[in-house]
């Protein structure tokens, strides 16, 4: 994608030093999902440090000056799927006998996949303009699958608030809606109802 790069986290806080990165990150501003933003600068640098989730930073270059317009996080994933004729068309099942391990007598499916844990971009200054949700989400893809190309995989998972902008979002970028996760305590400060809507995709 010409005109974006993507910065490894821990590789610019290796070349400029934590604060310095701090300071860059606490230029993100997201008031569509609070969540992104409190991740991103409270989270994100300790959590690469601890190895539980990676965030990639992607900047652009806008008046001469490089800025950051958006990031991704990635991180380890171990799931179940109930299956069910509805939920499930023959193709995607024969995907899934590929690399899940099948349990007949509950009827589930338990599935290594990366997760997309943060996806957003940066709204200070009008520089969300400069990069479309359609691209971030396709270049967190992208990197789940050169990851995939080393380690083996095809499927990659996110979780979402259950809002029509959100799950169709996700839809129309090639995910499928297959269940619900109840919210953790901890996530109840920063997220809204009850549960996140689990959605996969076969890359």
């Amino acid at each position: 994608m010409g005109g974006y790069q993507i910065i490894h986290l821990s590789d610019m806080v290796d070349a400029l030093g934590e604060e310095d990165v701090k300071s860059i990150l606490s230029t993100f501003s997201c008031p569509l999902n609070k969540d992104v933003e409190d991740f991103l600068k409270s989270k994100a640098i300790p959590f690469s440090k601890q190895g539980i989730a990676k965030t990639h930073l992607v900047f652009t270059t806008y008046k001469g000056k490089p800025c950051l317009i958006g990031y991704f996080t990635l991180a380890n994933k171990v799931f179940s799927i109930s299956c069910n004729k509805r939920t499930f068309s023959s193709t995607l099942r024969r995907r899934l006998n590929k690399f899940a391990v099948y349990d007949s007598e509950c009827k589930v499916y338990t599935l290594p996949a990366p997760l997309i844990a943060q996806l957003g971009k940066n709204f200070t200054d009008g520089y969300d303009k400069l990069i479309s949700g359609d691209e971030l989400l396709k270049m967190a893809c992208e990197k789940v699958s050169s990851i995939q190309n080393l380690l083996g995989g095809r499927f990659v998972y996110l979780e979402c608030e259950d809002k029509p902008q959100l799950t169709n979002f996700y839809s129309e970028n090639g995910f499928f809606n297959f269940g619900k996760r109840q919210l953790d305590r901890d996530e109840k400060d920063s997220l809204s109802g009850n549960y996140l809507i689990q959605m996969l995709k076969y890359l």
